[in-house]
């Protein structure tokens, strides 16, 4: 059977890319102190949170894994150079999430990347909505521009 395309509708892989954009922003947004600056979960170094290219949206369990792609415990902000040039230095980014949240939890994450899963374009379109409120609230609440 043919997909049917709905005039003005994303494809999925836009609203993919849409979201990946958004949801980074909130990580980095989400993790930033008071004054904008955000700290690599791995090597430690500080940020501004926006503008310098130099701060990623780092995964844990690799974003291809679309179950826990844009799992706000698998993702916090990491450098360039920790996720791009080290290969996201895992054993020592797992060993920062279990002291954040627990080792039940980086489990329990692990089990769900085990069991794969996808979204439709609705749920991006959802989640898109989602995380540009937050990102607005975040934005207000710590005074980031």
């Amino acid at each position: 059977m043919a997909k049917i395309k709905i005039p003005g509708q994303k494809s999925r892989k836009k609203l993919e890319k849409e979201l990946d954009g958004i949801f980074s922003e909130y990580v980095r947004l989400r993790d930033a102190d008071d004054n904008g600056w955000v700290r690599c979960i791995t090597c430690g170094t500080a940020y501004p949170w926006k503008g310098t290219g130099n701060l990623h949206n780092g995964h844990f369990i690799n974003r291809d894994e679309r179950a826990v792609r844009y799992s706000e415990i698998n993702c916090n902000s990491q450098c360039k150079s920790c996720n791009s040039f080290r290969s996201g230095r895992v054993h020592i980014y797992r060993q920062r999430l279990a002291e954040k949240h627990g080792e039940d939890e980086i489990k329990e994450l692990e089990r769900v990347a085990s069991m794969g899963g996808n979204y439709d374009c609705f749920w991006l379109a959802e989640k898109i909505k989602e995380y540009s409120a937050k990102n607005k609230k975040l934005r207000e609440e710590k005074g980031l521009a």
